[in-house]
């Protein structure tokens, strides 16, 4: 049992200075070097002045700097907010005024001047052998690390993670999954998804190793259908999503990756089709199915797909709860019996959205029955004896290829733009449950239909809509309305356009 995250990887580091933590296509880096790296990078931030545990912004992508930065920001008493060097200049303004951090380190350059708050480069990091004591280390309620989602005013929400809400998750996953001893992670998650904390922390407080598969990779199918193959490691991370894109490798199979023994879902619902498929092609692996908002700490529960379970269910299951954690139905807020919004209860249950105390009493709660708090997932579920089962969302929150979406967000966005009178994007499902797509079901505004054909109408709001939003965000496909359905109370409804575009 792992008491202190930050204290457990600096003893690997001292034990055993030369295993390899990190490999980055090809080039890796030891505990040694993890340990005096993160070290030098606290020293530094000790010296910047900053305020008594304020959050620390880090600019970048998957390198060996990015998580030696995190830890040093740990070490020195600050949570760290990762944000993807593929974002855009809107979300880092819009983050840095919702977390009012007063820093930000840049492993990569930022698109934009920030003159407003402290910027640290690596290079001005020296490894000069700074002794750093626990003293300052982030610890207990302390907030760990910061994860921004989709906000439903144009504005993410920050959910804040305690360093005793990762070790709750973290001796979970050590425990139940039938890990191999010192296990080799694929980390092929962006750390600003917290779907990436899954390989991040077991791997590097178990001795293991994570083994990088970069965005810019993942982005090009050439790429990754030449880089895949030469990875080794043992753990499969990732969304149901991105192993369905690998199947049409043919090497993705038992026989190319002998060494693969376990694969790990989350962030969106794995279809019987897909969990199939996966069992055809390593025969021997085991299969978990995972779920669990960002707000409980990456997953709260967990199922083994054996071939019982496939044959036993058309639609799986999404997990038994871990020990520390309670699931409960609230039957109020479903339109089935048995059926309701899920309501998750346990130690790795976030304390609430940073400087957000209006969204945090709307989600979260403590009553006297539990001595955790409990959020309300808003996701539509039952369960059938221990085992939960999904259903959906009860609001407009979606998962899209392994992104939480508020659509909300980008309607915010669409219904600014002068062109458009009205605008909804609807999710698009498949026949697994899963969506597929995001449509833009939209009522131009007078006039504009005569000036501008369907192409050029599709490109300008695209061109800008991304100027506010992430990529992952963007519709795939936008429709033109004559006139939008319109509700009793005078919006448009939103659920008849759901339901017009799944017919």
């Amino acid at each position: 049992m792992i008491k202190d995250v930050i204290k457990q990887i600096d003893a690997i580091a001292i034990n055993d200075p030369n295993r390899v933590a990190y490999d980055y296509l090809g080039k890796l880096n030891t505990y040694g070097d993890l340990k005096r790296r993160s070290d030098a990078y606290a020293a530094k931030i000790k010296t910047m002045g900053l305020p008594d545990k304020a959050p620390i912004m880090i600019w970048g992508g998957q390198t060996f700097e990015m998580i030696a930065s995190f830890l040093g920001a740990v070490k020195a008493g600050h949570a760290y907010i990762p944000i993807a060097s593929y974002s855009n200049s809107e979300r880092l303004t819009m983050i840095q005024e919702v977390s009012q951090a007063p820093a930000v380190i840049a492993i990569e350059p930022l698109p934009i001047e920030m003159t407003d708050i402290k910027v640290l480069t690596p290079e001005e990091v020296k490894n000069d052998e700074s002794t750093i004591t626990d003293n300052n280390f982030v610890e207990g309620n302390d907030n760990f690390y910061i994860i921004f989602t989709s906000g439903t005013t144009g504005k993410p929400k920050g959910v804040q993670i305690s360093h005793k809400n990762l070790l709750s998750f973290v001796n979970w996953e050590l425990t139940d999954f039938n890990l191999p001893k010192q296990p080799s992670f694929l980390a092929q998650a962006p750390y600003s998804f917290d779907l990436s904390v899954m390989s991040l922390y077991p791997a590097l407080t178990s001795g293991g190793k994570l083994v990088v598969l970069p965005h810019e990779v993942t982005e090009n199918i050439g790429k990754l259908f030449q880089t895949l193959p030469s990875l080794k490691f043992n753990v499969w991370v990732s969304t149901p999503s991105f192993a369905e894109m690998c199947f049409l490798d043919p090497t993705f199979d038992e026989k190319h990756h002998p060494e693969l023994t376990n694969f790990l879902f989350c962030g969106e619902e794995l279809s019987h089709k897909t969990a199939q498929m996966l069992k055809k092609k390593f025969p021997h692996a085991h299969i978990y199915n995972t779920y669990g908002p960002t707000e409980t700490t990456v997953a709260v529960t967990q199922v083994e797909i054996t071939d019982e379970i496939l044959e036993k269910y058309d639609r799986l299951p999404i997990g038994v709860a871990k020990e520390d954690t309670q699931i409960m139905i609230d039957t109020s807020k479903g339109e089935k019996e048995n059926q309701g919004e899920v309501v998750i209860s346990g130690p790795s249950v976030s304390k609430g959205y940073l400087n957000n105390p209006e969204k945090t009493e709307a989600a979260f709660y403590q009553d006297d029955k539990n001595d955790y708090p409990s959020y309300r997932a808003g996701d539509l579920g039952f369960m059938d004896e221990d085992m939960l089962f999904y259903r959906g969302r009860i609001d407009f929150q979606v998962k899209f290829n392994g992104y939480r979406i508020e659509l909300e967000e980008i309607n915010f966005y669409l219904a600014k733009n002068p062109l458009v009178r009205y605008g909804v994007v609807a999710p698009k499902y498949n026949a697994q449950h899963k969506v597929q797509q995001l449509v833009a079901v939209v009522e131009l505004a007078d006039g504009v239909r005569e000036k501008y054909s369907d192409e050029e109408l599709i490109k300008k709001l695209r061109d800008d809509l991304s100027k506010d939003i992430m990529p992952y965000m963007l519709p795939q496909r936008f429709i033109f309305r004559e006139e939008m359905p319109i509700s009793q109370n005078g919006k448009v409804d939103i659920k008849q356009v759901i339901k017009e575009v799944n017919a």
